[in-house]
């Protein structure tokens, strides 16, 4: 269960979070991924870090859940054909209303708002690109660093899976109502997720409800994606990150290629890959200990 939850107002935009565990035991932050609400970290995945003797914090992204939204921020520039080709060559794509390192300030805040000093950082997807700038930019404030299911988008890297990604970044028809909506989200998940480990297609509908009525927020996504091509490659953040870094990544994710897992893990210096065999892009609950072991696992290592 959670122990606390609040908005965290000033500043660019108001942040929502919650926390599980001690107050008084080392911090973890969660940072989720693309389009993705704080509630994709699963409530009994949180309480599984917790138990083990950790706080752990999540909190909903800029343009996501019960955080603010950036409503009228338009996304401009060159057409997305020609950015998806910047992009590909590592260069920064104009016209995003913030990038990677906006949304690092924003787990910058949550941190400060709750008075913690360091913590182990976690970062998901576009998650894990904001956990490797964080790390770099703020080396003080981060006890360890993980890079779950990401990349560090350097130049001439395999793109994603053309199936994937049109999966994430296409809305459902014009008009669809809730049901469509929950129907095209339950879609998502089975084109980019772990099909070693499908959930029951009840789970998949009941999570899908869950993220609707929390918050349906689509052009968010847009603006989001901007930003992670704005940003260009974090080959040289990685240079820098000195804190002790692990980067998990699944067998087979098509969406963000293992390609760019062990970019990120030839970058930052000393740090150790697991791949997961079976994961694609999602955190499906029968790995929930393995993947919980290799992180306090990360964690407690000296």
């Amino acid at each position: 269960m959670t122990t606390h939850e609040g908005i965290i107002t000033g500043g660019d935009v108001d942040l929502f979070y919650d926390e599980f565990g001690d107050p008084d035991n080392p911090a973890v932050l969660l940072v989720m991924g693309l389009g993705a609400q704080m509630v994709y970290w699963r409530s009994d995945f949180c309480e599984k870090i917790a138990a083990a003797g950790y706080r752990v914090i999540r909190f909903d992204n800029r343009d996501s859940g019960l955080s603010g939204k950036f409503d009228g921020a338009r996304v401009d520039g060159p057409p997305l054909p020609i950015k998806l080709v910047q992009f590909f060559l590592g260069r920064p794509a104009k016209g995003a209303p913030y990038t990677l390192t906006d949304l690092a300030e924003d787990a910058m805040r949550v941190l400060d708002h709750l008075g913690v000093d360091r913590a182990h950082i976690v970062g998901a997807s576009m998650g894990g690109m904001v956990a490797q700038v964080l790390a770099a930019d703020h080396p003080d404030r981060v006890l360890s660093a993980t890079v779950v299911m990401s990349s560090n988008n350097r130049a001439l890297l395999p793109p994603p899976g053309p199936r994937q990604l049109l999966a994430l970044l296409s809305p459902p028809p014009k008009g669809s109502g809730r049901d469509e909506i929950v129907e095209h989200t339950m879609g998502i998940g089975r084109t980019i997720g772990s099909p070693v480990y499908p959930p029951t297609l009840d789970q998949s509908r009941q999570n899908a409800v869950e993220y609707f009525d929390r918050c349906y927020y689509p052009v968010g996504v847009v603006r989001q994606f901007a930003a992670i091509l704005a940003s260009g490659s974090l080959s040289s953040h990685d240079e820098r990150i000195t804190a002790r870094t692990l980067v998990l990544h699944g067998t087979h994710d098509k969406l963000m290629r293992p390609s760019g897992a062990r970019a990120v893990a030839r970058s930052v210096p000393d740090a150790r890959l697991v791949m997961i065999d079976g994961m694609a892009h999602d955190l499906p609950e029968p790995l929930w200990e393995q993947i919980v072991g290799e992180l306090t696992e990360h964690f407690a290592a000296e």
